[in-house]
């Protein structure tokens, strides 16, 4: 018989990530081993990334929760701009060209509507810092890769991973900086966080739209519940794909020191922690002492008076001549301009209502007001249905010293222009004689110091 012999087909190379498949990325080989020459020290992917941790499920898990709640960050801050009203040019910036958005009148029902607007924006952004951390944490490998891209889809990635990354980093930052009022950057916050934002909503739209097939993998890949029950001993690395030189899972994965169960419950962990100390800034209450990250939490007055302060009557440069004995009310647009002292305005009508006062760092706290509606103000002015109203304040320096408010917050029944608090009369730092309070309004337009109100019958 003849004699037969077995031989064993030869192992199959694989290829390393610094040699990927010609056939398959489109580089020619002596294309490819010119760019891996250039590859600077440190690219690619280098057995420095070595955590057992990263891969898509992680990745995917954390790119998940940003997908859910950052459109709610997106979308408040968006309706908070529109709330400045950008028709009457005082939300910054004033022109942003194309990017404006529709206007339309922010409604003064419900009152704490700004408050939750704002609240929401400033309050969930901080929370999901630690979120985002672990998300750049878990891609870190990624944005080290080289070469930056091997086709133009990829390069599409690579410019939507900047607009992203970069963009989110800059909101975070400078709205950190803004609610401290530490504006170290020297250029203007409102300016630079509108077009920051709008860098990273197209960046991310994008994004979304590359990457969304791979987190739904990247989820089904493994169980959420079978995660949260694995300990430490039998945390494994995700399965590795060596000839993937897109691949998050570590070439030379070290023994872990934290079970992915771990990792969630220090990255929640984190973003409780920061709830809980910036959470009572807007819901007040007993968290409101524990609000120790937003300058806004403590003490700012005296008896009644005893709530946030952004703006001093020194700092404002208001003297006893602009709101002293000689102070004068001016209502204008009627057909005849009116004068009222402190006496004829104590004469009319008072009434009390209960408002937030919210600003745009992100606090927030409920009064107490007893003062004269706009609305009668109107009246007596001779406007019976303003349009609008332009407020003024006798602050000389500012940029808010007027504030324009529209038809609804001005008729609305709980406007007033406010003259005490909780039962005594303003301090003169919360805007003594008198201050506007309306109904789902920013702060800052809740002017204080008056001295003219013109209501307007036409645009």
């Amino acid at each position: 018989m003849p004699r037969t012999t077995s031989r064993q087909a030869p192992p199959r190379r694989v290829p390393t990530p610094a040699e990927p498949p010609p056939a398959r990325y489109g580089f020619p080989a002596v294309l490819w081993r010119t760019v891996e020459r250039l590859r600077p020290p440190g690219l690619g992917r280098t057995r420095f990334w070595r955590s057992p941790l990263r891969g898509p499920w992680l990745t995917s898990v954390f790119g998940a929760v940003l997908l859910i709640t950052l459109p709610i960050v997106i979308v408040t801050g968006l309706l908070d701009y529109i709330a400045y009203g950008p028709q009457f040019d005082q939300a910054f910036p004033f022109d942003v060209g194309w990017l404006h958005l529709p206007y339309f009148d922010w409604p003064s029902r419900p009152s704490w509507l700004f408050r939750l607007t704002q609240g929401l924006h400033v309050g969930l952004g901080l929370v999901l810092i630690p979120v985002v951390l672990a998300k750049l944490w878990s891609v870190v490998p990624r944005l080290f890769a080289w070469p930056p891209a091997r086709s133009l889809a990829q390069v599409l990635e690579r410019v939507s991973l900047v607009a992203v990354v970069g963009g989110i980093l800059f909101e975070i930052a400078t709205g950190v900086l803004n609610i401290q009022y530490d504006y170290v950057f020297g250029f203007d916050f409102y300016t630079a966080h509108y077009y920051g934002a709008w860098v990273f909503i197209g960046g991310i739209v994008v994004h979304v739209a590359i990457k969304f097939p791979h987190m739904v993998t990247g989820l089904r890949s493994r169980s959420l519940r079978t995660e949260l029950r694995t300990p430490l001993a039998g945390t494994r690395p995700e399965p590795a794909h060596p000839e993937d030189p897109d691949s998050l899972v570590a070439l030379d994965p070290a023994p872990p020191t934290l079970s992915r169960r771990g990792l969630l419950a220090v990255v929640g962990g984190g973003s409780l922690l920061v709830g809980l100390l910036t959470a009572g800034q807007t819901i007040g209450g007993p968290l409101r002492h524990a609000a120790i990250l937003l300058p806004r939490g403590r003490s700012y007055g005296d008896g009644p008076n005893d709530f946030q302060i952004n703006r001093t009557a020194v700092a404002a440069g208001i003297t006893d001549e602009l709101v002293g004995p000689g102070w004068r009310l001016g209502l204008t647009g009627g057909p005849l301009p009116l004068t009222l002292d402190r006496a004829a305005l104590s004469s009319l009508q008072q009434h009390s209502v209960e408002l937030p006062l919210a600003c745009v760092e992100g606090w927030s706290s409920t009064q107490t007001w007893t003062g004269v509606r706009l609305g009668d103000l109107a009246a007596l002015a001779g406007v019976a249905a303003p349009t609008s109203a332009v407020v003024r304040s006798v602050e000389p320096m500012g940029a808010f010293a007027t504030a324009s408010l529209t038809a609804g917050q001005v008729l609305n029944p709980d406007a007033l222009l406010a003259t005490s608090v909780n039962g005594a009369p303003l301090s003169r730092d919360h805007g003594a004689p008198c201050r506007v309070i309306a109904p789902a309004v920013p702060g800052v337009h809740c002017t204080k110091w008056v001295g003219s109100i013109e209501f307007r019958s036409a645009p």
